[in-house]
């Protein structure tokens, strides 16, 4: 009896589970090599981000690592939202909140603030949105200055009931052509200020 046909047809079926089993391994071991690369890109963006707002002699720790989970509250997009943490010396100088304007013209303003512990601002940069070209989109530190406007700021500084931009009474410039953006980022910020207020010794606690 020949079993040509039969051998043929094992080898065919090894060779195909052979490959097989190497292209899951390709393809698993890309998956991982690009999500690591992925989660390395983030972590880059967010230091870049922090650094922005607080200079290198201002912490000693690793700002990225250096994460706590906060009380969840209508400004965080997240169930559970994080802080990342700056120290010097042991001691917490500054809170990196991330908190969501969720009243920009084209939809949610990702925000980032860094508080110090006199419950002032350091600043706030944007770290992503949907704004309009040429318009709302200068809330960008590259396209314009105005996010500047909020450093060393504080609930009295102006005070909590002028914390409103210019044309709705308040003491914040909006931007030319666009006054829906720039009141959503400022009514966030102050939120995210009062939520500090609230929360303060959970966030400034230096275990």
């Amino acid at each position: 009896m020949n079993n040509k046909p039969v051998s043929v047809v094992k080898t065919t079926t090894l060779v195909i589970l052979s490959f097989a089993t190497v292209s899951a391994a390709l393809l698993f071991m890309t998956k991982v090599v690009t999500k690591d690369r992925i989660e390395l890109n983030r972590k880059l963006t967010l230091l870049k981000s922090f650094n922005q707002l607080l200079a290198a002699d201002e912490y000693d720790n690793d700002l990225v690592a250096d994460v706590i989970s906060i009380k969840p509250a209508p400004i965080f997009d997240d169930k559970q939202p994080v802080a990342n943490l700056a120290r010097k010396n042991a001691k917490i100088t500054t809170v990196f909140l991330r908190p969501v304007a969720r009243e920009g013209y084209s939809g949610k303003i990702h925000l980032l603030l860094a508080v110090k512990r006199d419950k002032s601002l350091f600043g706030v940069r944007v770290l992503r949105h949907k704004e309009t070209p040429g318009l709302g989109d200068n809330i960008e530190i590259r396209k314009s200055a105005w996010i500047k406007i909020f450093k060393e700021k504080s609930l009295h500084n102006p005070y909590k009931n002028n914390w409103k931009v210019k044309k709705d009474g308040g003491k914040f410039d909006q931007l030319t052509g666009a006054t829906i953006t720039p009141r959503a980022i400022v009514k966030t910020v102050k939120n995210t200020l009062l939520y500090v207020e609230q929360n303060y010794h959970e966030l400034f606690d230096d275990k």
